[in-house]
This record gives structure tokens, C-alpha cells and sequence, in this order.
């Protein structure tokens, strides 16, 4: 008996996947803009991705107690890639107000 039904499969490997094309779409609209700040973005996604694989890999080999170290690895990938994913959405913020891109007017009441 393996550790996840195929239903979990199919949603475990389509979120790798999809994590996989948001990346490079990402990166592409980063080259069409020609902001580096959306390469930045591309970057930060991978310590989720790597996460992302370490579960997939631990389940794919039944939560094998040798492999048990990819927990703690997923674990800290997870964490590296909240911090990398803010520090890139702080990055993509500042360059955007720094070339007037944003709107840094308050917004008024219809009132």
C-alpha cells in the first residue's frame, strides 16, 4: 500500500507542475519588461519548488524513515521561501515606485 491515493498524486505532481510554469512565466515577463525585478521573483519561487519536490520525493518512496531528512528539508525550504518570496514582492514594490509605476496618491472618497 503506498503512502498516497492517486487523486493526491494528481494534485501533489500538477502543483509541482504548475509551480514550474508560474516560474517561467514569471521569467518571461520579466524579459518582456525588462525589469529585473520579476527575474528576482523567478528566483525566490525555488526554495518552494524545492520544498514542493522534497514531499513529492518522501511520499513517492512510502515516508521512508531513512529519508526522513527531506521533512526537515521541506520544512526549511518552506521557510527560506517565505522569506525570499517577500524580499521579491519588497523588490518588485520599490522598483515600481521608484519609476512612478504605482499609484502613490491616496485614494479618495466618492463622499
Amino acid at each position: 500500500m503506498h503512502a498516497l491515493s492517486i487523486p493526491t498524486w494528481i494534485i501533489h505532481v500538477s502543483s509541482v507542475i504548475e509551480w514550474i510554469v508560474a516560474i517561467w512565466l514569471i521569467w518571461n515577463y520579466g524579459e518582456l519588461t525588462g525589469n529585473r525585478s520579476w527575474w528576482g521573483l523567478s528566483f525566490a519561487m525555488l526554495p518552494a519548488l524545492i520544498s514542493a519536490m522534497c514531499a513529492c520525493t518522501w511520499h513517492y518512496f512510502d515516508n521512508a524513515e531513512s529519508l526522513e531528512w527531506l521533512v526537515t528539508l521541506q520544512a526549511t525550504m518552506t521557510l527560506v521561501g517565505n522569506f525570499t518570496l517577500w524580499a521579491a514582492a519588497f523588490w518588485i514594490w520599490r522598483t515600481a515606485k521608484s519609476t512612478n509605476t504605482v499609484e502613490t496618491q491616496p485614494i479618495k472618497s466618492k463622499s
